[in-house]
């Protein structure tokens, strides 16, 4: 499709946007053409979702420009952008699954008889126009039976057909294709390639490289809150496009780590998955940690990791493959299952899933090891002072005291705080998730000398990092994942260029 005759049906000029002081979103840029399929491309917090709050009318802007078919718009709401004609379908589903697939469609806009029947609500219109809207999209299901009977791919098919009901203009997909596996990620790009090829403009925000160069015509780039540039998709390779939303050139000069401490290589595995995997989240992966080992997981954001280490935890359920510990086969049910086998997960989420703020450091660091202990043997307030004064004092913790409520703590303490917990239940394997994150130099390098120091005593560590820098320096073997698969692993002493190479081959 050649642009030089046509006009943008969206253009975004030098949008800010920020939050008090703090700016979010930098002269970003956006021209979105009739009949493309437009991908918004950047790591997590580039500042996609605000740019998509932005057009939609979710949050003000704080200066720049949009248009629409050349006129100035300013949505001040959802609803607003919606009678523009600018409609979004989001990664979670956000219809009503207690109402049929016709009334989600039409929900809030249902045609309604004439005056003499009291304005009611036209049912067979409503079923017959659904039907229309879904047989634009190749979808041929019973409107009538609720939303909740069916799969996650074909409520995002509702979804989208809601959206052709309102006379859109411009489609925003975000992360539609998150939940969804091979086979229905192919259904949703022919619905989408058949909607391009009708003339609507589309905005695909995606984590998966592979997704994203299947369907695109061209990418916008966000970092950092900055518009960093916009490319044909046919003109920017992977490595290209790695090196755009990292701000760095993959020319292979990243330091390589210092000696890590041995492990005895010949051992068995404690721990080793083959094919394991789960529809929508993980392909089947194959996974070996010895005693004594840092495996490093890496990979960009949507790539799997956090998806493996709850596979691996027991906190979902896989539907193909076998996981083995100690050479035996085993399958967990729920996390208690992977605590009796000595497994230990500090997870990436530490203020939602990890820390409990109104609880002293002493109550958060005894959790884990009450828990494994189960109610016969209560923990006493003594047991559990000694066993927090311990931590506190190995790990630096850094707290008035172990009464603190663990909420005051700053980040990098309340993650020392978190690996205490677990390594007062004696883990062999310590399963760590972006620890990272979040927290400041020091209290990273401290965290980062505590992990090498696991693994010489002879722990176990999974150590999952967006930081490749961090992964590359403790890990004796790094397995690479992309688009939810595993693409290879890398020996100790791997570079970060040698990992983001591995990402970006095709």
């Amino acid at each position: 499709m050649s642009q030089s005759s046509i006009s943008p049906v969206l253009e975004l000029r030098g949008i800010h946007k920020q939050f008090g002081s703090i700016p979010v979103l930098r002269d970003v840029q956006l021209k979105l053409y009739p009949g493309e399929i437009h991908a918004l491309m950047g790591q997590n917090g580039a500042g996609k979702s605000t740019l998509i709050k932005v057009l939609t009318g979710v949050l003000p802007s704080s200066g720049g420009e949009m248009h629409l078919d050349g006129q100035p718009i300013h949505p001040a709401s959802p609803l607003e952008a919606q009678k523009l004609g600018i409609s979004t379908v989001y990664q979670e589903v956000n219809l009503c699954p207690n109402l049929s697939v016709a009334e989600n469609v039409f929900a809030g806009r249902y045609p309604r008889c004439g005056a003499a029947q009291g304005f009611r609500i036209d049912w067979a219109a409503v079923n017959r126009r659904a039907e229309e809207l879904l047989a634009r999209i190749g979808l041929d299901i019973d409107v009538s039976r609720l939303l909740s009977s069916y799969s996650v791919a074909v409520q995002q098919m509702v979804a989208i057909a809601r959206s052709l009901g309102v006379s859109s203009k411009v489609l925003i997909l975000d992360e539609p294709t998150s939940s969804l596996d091979d086979d229905e990620v192919e259904k949703l790009f022919e619905v989408l390639r058949r909607l391009r090829s009708e003339g609507l403009a589309i905005v695909f925000v995606t984590h998966f490289f592979n997704q994203m160069y299947a369907v695109s015509d061209r990418i916008t780039v966000l970092r950092n809150g900055n518009w960093v540039g916009e490319w044909r998709a046919a003109d920017l390779g992977p490595q290209a496009l790695i090196a755009a939303m990292l701000g760095r050139e993959l020319a292979a000069q990243s330091a390589r780590p210092a000696a890590l401490p041995a492990f005895d290589e010949a051992a068995p595995a404690l721990l080793q998955a083959e094919g394991l995997g789960q529809a929508g989240q993980l392909q089947a992966t194959d996974l070996r940690v010895r005693a004594g080992e840092v495996v490093g997981i890496a990979g960009l954001l949507g790539a799997g990791r956090t998806e493996l280490a709850r596979l691996l935890f027991g906190l979902e359920a896989p539907d193909r493959g076998v996981l083995r510990v100690d050479g035996h086969s085993v399958s967990f049910s729920n996390p208690a299952d992977a605590i009796r086998e000595g497994f230990a997960l500090c997870p990436e989420e530490r203020k939602t899933d990890g820390i409990v703020a109104e609880l002293s450091v002493r109550e958060n660091i005894a959790l884990a090891l009450q828990a494994r202990l189960g109610v016969r043997h209560f923990l006493s307030r003594a047991e559990q002072t000694a066993i927090a004064e311990r931590f506190v004092a190995s790990l630096g913790i850094k707290t008035a005291s172990v009464e603190t409520p663990i909420g005051l703590l700053s980040g990098g303490n309340q993650q020392k705080a978190m690996i205490a917990r677990w390594l007062a239940t004696e883990p062999r394997l310590l399963i760590l998730d972006e620890p990272t994150r979040g927290i400041d130099v020091a209290a990273k390098q401290e965290i980062m000398e505590e992990i090498l120091r696991l693994a010489k005593a002879g722990m176990a560590v999974i150590f999952i990092s967006s930081e490749m820098s961090e992964v590359v320096r403790v890990a004796h073997r790094i397995v690479v994942l992309r688009d939810r698969k595993k693409v290879g692993e890398l020996p100790g002493g791997a570079t970060e260029d040698e990992v983001y190479e591995m990402i970006a081959a095709t």
